[in-house]
Parts: C-alpha cells; structure tokens; sequence
C-alpha cells in the first residue's frame, strides 16, 4: 500500500478521482438500496397442506397426515417434521437443515406427496405444498368501513377492492378477512324428509346435477365453428326451489317442499372490528425480496386513487402500517449515524487542537460510510437494522486509519522538519505495514460473524460483510486521500527557533513531565 499512497501524494487528481467514484457509486447505490426492518432470511420449510371437508380430526390424522410423513420421511436434510390435524385440515410442515436449497426442498416434497395420491381418500382436494416464507408477511392493514351489512361490504371488498390492489407493484397477495361472503343457504326440514322418503344426499345430488353448465362441443357452420353449452345453472334463489328431487307416483318432489331457501351469508370464520363495529379488513402481503417501503408507498397511492371512485358512505382507513414503523427505526439510526459522526469529529478536534488536521481524518468517515452502500447494493443487502447498526458501529473504527497516518505524517513535519509533501511519503511508508496489519486484524473480527452457522448466522451475515467493507474501504481511504490531503493542507515546519502552537493536551502533558522527572524513585540508593 505504499506504492498507493507515494502515487497519490504525487498525483492528487488520480486519488480524488478514486474516492469520488466510490463516493458516486455508494450515493447512487443508496438510491436504489431496498428499505426493511431486518434482512431477507430464507428458512428451507415447506408446508403440505390437504382439505377434507367435513372430515374429523381424528379421521383427518390417520388417512391423509399419516400417509404425507411417511412419504417425505425419506427426502434427505429434513430437520423436523410435524403435523397438525384439525377439523377438514391436514398440515404437515417440513423442516430442512438450512444448507439445503428451498427450491430443491419444496420439489422433492411435490414428488414425494404425488405419489401417495391414490392412497387418500376419494373426496379429498388437491394437496397444496408451498414454501414458507417469512418475508411475505402483511405489510398493510385497510380497514372498509360503510353504513351497510356486512354482507355487501364484503362484496364490494372481495370483488372489487381487492382486484384493484393485487395488481399493484410488490403486491403478492390480497387476504379479506372478516368478510360474510353471499351464500345460498337450503335448510332442510327432517320431517318432510322422512314423508317423503328422502335422505339429505338426494337434495345435495339434485342439486349438484341440476345446477350446472355442461359443455356441448363445437358446431362448424362452413368457415364458421360455433362452441356450444348446456346452460342448467340457476339464476336466482328462488329457482333454487324448482329443482326436482325425486318423482314419487308421477308427482314430482321439488326442494322447496322439504326445504328452506335463504339467501344468507356464509359461515363467519373471521372476525373483524374498529372501535367496535364490525367492518372488513384487506391484508397486504408483500412478494417475496421485494422493499417494503417501497410497496406501502405504491399502495398507498393505489388507495388515493381508489377513494376517489368508492360508492357512497364507503371509507377505506389504514389501521396498520408495517412501514412506519420500519422507517422510524430506520430514522432513528441514520440520526444515530450522524450524531456519531459529528461527536467523533469533535473529539478528534479536542484531542489534535488543529481544525485542518481534523477536517483531513474526519473526511475519512463519510467517504467511508457512502462507498460501503455500493458494497451493500452489490451484495443485495437491504438496509435493515442490522446493516444500519454495522454502519453506525464503524463510525468510530473507519476514522482510526486516519487518525494513525496523518498524525505520523504530522511528527515528520514538527520533528524531523520535513515540508508536508516528503513528509506525507515517508511518513505513510513508516507506518503502512502497521496500518495494514491493524486493518486487517478488525477485518478477522468482523468476518466470522458473517459466516457463522443457524439462524443466528443468517441474521449476522449482513452485520459481519458490512462491518468488514466500511473497514477495508477506511484503509484505502488512509492510504490515498488523507495522505494527499495531509501534503497540501497542513502547514510547514516552524523556523528554527520558534515552536508550533501546541494543543491543550500536548501543553498539559509537557506542564505535568518536569514534576515526574524530579519525584523520587523508591528504593533507589544513593552513590
């Protein structure tokens, strides 16, 4: 690293031009940094998950739960393995060592469950296996407020709202949860049933068959082709009751003779309230790796848009918002990280007493921190609050290369009355392995912590990598631009018979010597 600093000593546009490229690469590199409250962990787990509706836990357990371990307890790297069985569910989570790839995980886990298929139960829905990902996790809650049912609220969020903001940038998923969806309720009558000499499966079959669109295949007409269907479905609730269940005697048995017909609202599986009253709520989930500032703010102004369009009496609230409180925590370490920086300036002013030599090191420390943002946006880090606290960690430790390089430059010049420029060669050249070595060694601190294993490892890895790019660009920024600086700024050598002005702390370490010197020494013997 001497060669580096004898060259920009002597060739000073060559080392601003070093510095401000990484400066211009850091601030553009900052720009496009993605913010978030802690980094982007992948956890390998993937969740099975199998409905049979109606089916009880017990049942669920023995013929689907069952049946899905033993067919993915043969993949290998699984960590754990666990299942829980509840009315109508299955989930079977499976847990892999962190070394193995989630991609390669959930595929294997898709082999192993489709192979079981024949083996569950006729009436059970397709299996649906998927990663868990704790990144895509509700970044906005929306609350849709109106002064009608809950019913038609849940309409109105479902089909209209909720179509709207899945269409936005970032979003992955739009959940409505306390909604009464519209439904079709037959409630049947046990007696009638029994008069009749019907059974439950004989409506839920006519009503199956009876209300449905059937394709019809294709009529070419010449150069014309023409795609036909049987259109069965039923238009209204109240044809709900013209449906023929069975003929007895020549007279057929309609379902409005031994039943209800309700146009009703499904059963509740949510709840959901503002100050008391019930209301619908609109979870965002944001996609997988994706800034989630970045994604409140696009929905935000989605949501600008949309009041403007609401029917009347709707009102659409945020009732949670996850980046507010990301961008105070942010907020408050970027203050952190400026305080910190003007303190430790100040000290370095305290300590050298000359404004110019501590304008030279504490340049050290900005240079340093916005060239380690192009280091994080290459490592597609976020800013989170680990890579602010590394950042506000390194204050303290980048301006330390600094420190050590001018104010040996600066005893060349008071005590070997050198003119800056010589003083500034020689004087880095002394000390370059020194400074190399320390730098290296807070380098051999901080990266382990990014290799670490567990989760705990997951978690540090940005801590660690940061901590070491702020260091390491500390040094390159010791060895050319405060050299360079330090031969063109400080002063020359007092003439001969004159002193410097001193600073405080040399003046009371020079007034406290005399008394040290002459304080006898115990047990000494006199000649």
């Amino acid at each position: 690293m001497q060669w580096l600093a004898a060259l920009c000593v002597r060739r000073p546009v060559f080392a601003s031009v070093l510095i401000l490229s990484l400066t211009v690469i850091g601030v553009f590199s900052f720009a496009q940094l993605g913010i978030d409250q802690f980094p982007n962990v992948d956890f390998p787990a993937i969740v099975v998950t199998t409905r049979l509706p109606g089916a009880a836990p017990e049942q669920v357990e023995t013929e689907i739960s069952d049946h899905i371990e033993e067919a993915v307890n043969t993949i290998s790297g699984i960590d754990t393995l666990t299942s829980v069985s509840s009315e109508g569910v299955s989930q079977v989570v499976v847990g892999f060592n962190l070394e193995k790839n989630t991609d390669v995980a959930a595929q294997e886990v898709r082999d192993r469950v489709s192979r079981i298929l024949p083996l569950l139960p006729r009436t059970v829905q397709q299996p649906i296996v998927e990663k868990r990902d704790p990144d895509a996790f509700p970044v906005l809650t929306i609350a849709v407020t109106a002064d009608k049912p809950v019913r038609d609220i849940s309409e109105y969020a479902d089909k209209v709202l909720r179509r709207q903001l899945e269409s936005a940038d970032g979003v992955g998923q739009v959940l409505v949860l306390g909604s009464r969806n519209r439904q079709i309720n037959v409630w049947l009558d046990a007696g009638r049933l029994q008069a009749h000499s019907l059974t439950v499966n004989d409506v839920a079959r006519a009503l199956q068959t009876q209300n449905a669109d059937i394709p019809g295949g294709r009529l070419d007409q010449g150069a014309v082709s023409v795609t036909m269907r049987t259109r069965g479905r039923v238009e209204s609730p109240a044809e709900f009751g013209d449906i023929v269940v069975r003929e007895i005697d020549g007279h057929p048995v309609l379902v409005r003779d031994v039943a209800r017909i309700e146009d009703g609202e499904a059963d509740p599986q949510t709840v959901a309230t503002v100050n008391g009253s019930p209301t619908v709520l609109l979870q965002i989930r944001k996609q997988s790796g994706t800034n989630t500032v970045e994604i409140v703010n696009g929905v935000k102004a989605r949501l600008a848009v949309l009041r403007g369009t609401l029917p009347a009496g709707y009102e659409l609230r945020i009732v949670r918002d996850q980046a507010e409180f990301i961008e105070a925590s942010i907020r408050s370490v970027e203050e952190h990280l400026v305080v910190g920086s003007i303190l430790a300036a100040l000290v370095v002013l305290l300590f050298l007493g000359n404004l110019r030599s501590t304008v030279i090191a504490a340049v050290s420390i900005p240079t340093s921190i916005i060239a380690t943002f192009g280091l994080i946006r290459y490592m597609g880090f976020t800013l989170n609050m680990l890579t602010m606290l590394a950042l506000t960690l390194s204050v303290g430790i980048v301006i330390d290369d600094a420190i050590v390089v001018l104010e040996n430059i600066y005893r060349f010049i008071d005590e070997k009355r050198m003119k800056p420029f010589p003083a500034a060669i020689h004087a880095t050249k002394e000390i370059g392995l020194a400074v190399l070595a320390t730098t290296l060694s807070l380098m051999a601190v901080f990266l382990p912590v990014a290799f670490m294993s567990g989760i705990v490892g997951r978690f540090l890895y940005s801590f660690g990598l940061t901590m070491a790019f702020a260091i390491g660009v500390s040094m390159i920024v010791a060895f050319t631009l405060t050299p360079m600086m330090a031969a063109r700024m400080l002063p020359l050598p007092a003439p001969i018979g004159e002193e410097r002005r001193k600073s405080w702390l040399e003046r009371g370490s020079n007034a406290m010597r005399p008394s040290i010197e002459s304080a006898p020494v115990s047990g000494a013997r006199r000649p």
